[in-house]
């Protein structure tokens, strides 16, 4: 599934928080694993993004001294691969669609600039390889460029949109699209969404609008509230996590932005604090750059031991 291509680009999305845990491991000195070094290596692990409870979970594991004293850093980093794929095993879930009566319903949110326009035509186009049926219903109302752009994309992997005039009503929009799907058998409707969080409560209300005419038409439906989080803003994102969780009830994420910029570590933080499926991430521009991904290969490259077997 992951060809080269796929792990070069991982390779390159992870590497700003692969190179600073090698930086921050590099200068310690592992002869001795005493309480000092340890606390190092946790704060190493901590300053690349990878969150207290993993790096707690680690040097718990080098504290209890199994391994030899003169512990190499590669040894250190195969341990903090098998921790964070331990981490990243559970939630490195892809979208299943079981909805039953169709169309099953996937409400997208986040904050404007997050990516998650390019990220519905992403999910749309992997579940048009996948053989579903796919509409979209442009709900970010607010914004016409989002109406706008989402409509380029729909012309461009060939599927049905349903969008209204820029300041419409976005209950009355996903109704309209929620009928249609239903009337033609559509088996997934994605729906965009506004991505203010300057005003939550604001957010709050539309979200709570949306989702009681969704449930009118269809009493199961949202049945997936999928957040998109920009891996580039690092620990704002899992802030976003939080408010979102709480405003919309998030079921899933999206990790997108995953390039040489990016803070990936902050995937493996918002895993272990939260536990909500990641259904896919973003490693890039073009419309196959958003996949599952093989929670060991991540917790490899994040390490820094891709290239080295199993021990």
């Amino acid at each position: 599934m992951s060809g080269p291509g796929w792990h070069e680009k991982l390779l390159g999305g992870f590497r700003k928080t692969s190179d600073r845990l090698l930086g921050n491991l590099a200068g310690l000195s592992l002869a001795r694993l005493d309480e000092a070094t340890l606390d190092e290596i946790e704060e190493a692990l901590i300053a690349s993004d990878l969150g207290p409870a993993t790096a707690a979970k680690v040097r718990a594991r080098l504290a209890e001294g199994q391994f030899e004293r003169n512990l190499e850093e590669l040894g250190i980093r195969v341990i903090v691969a098998e921790e964070v794929a331990k981490v990243l095993e559970p939630v490195a879930k892809p979208l299943e669609i079981e909805a039953f009566p169709r169309p099953q319903v996937i409400l997208v949110i986040g904050v404007n600039g997050s990516g998650k326009t390019t990220t519905i035509a992403k999910l749309a186009n992997q579940l048009l390889e996948q053989d579903y049926s796919v509409m979209l219903a442009a709900g970010d109302t607010f914004r016409a460029a989002a109406i706008g752009q989402l409509k380029t994309w729909a012309e461009r992997i060939g599927v049905p949109i349903i969008s209204g005039a820029e300041g419409g009503d976005a209950a009355g929009i996903v109704f309209e699209a929620v009928k249609r799907a239903t009337e033609i058998g559509t088996d997934v409707l994605i729906v965009d969404t506004a991505g203010r969080l300057q005003n939550k409560r604001e957010l709050m209300d539309e979200l709570a609008k949306v989702r009681r005419v969704l449930g009118r038409l269809n009493p199961a439906a949202p049945h997936d509230v999928v957040l998109v989080l920009d891996a580039t803003t690092g620990q704002n994102a899992l802030n976003q996590i939080e408010v979102f969780k709480e405003v919309a009830g998030v079921t899933g994420l999206v990790m997108t932005k995953l390039d040489g910029t990016a803070r990936g570590g902050v995937l493996v933080a918002a895993a272990e604090k939260y536990g909500l499926p990641i259904h896919a991430i973003g490693v890039g521009e073009k419309v196959d750059d958003l996949r599952g991904f093989d929670a060991n290969e991540v917790a490899r490259i994040i390490a820094g031991v891709e290239d080295v077997t199993h021990g």
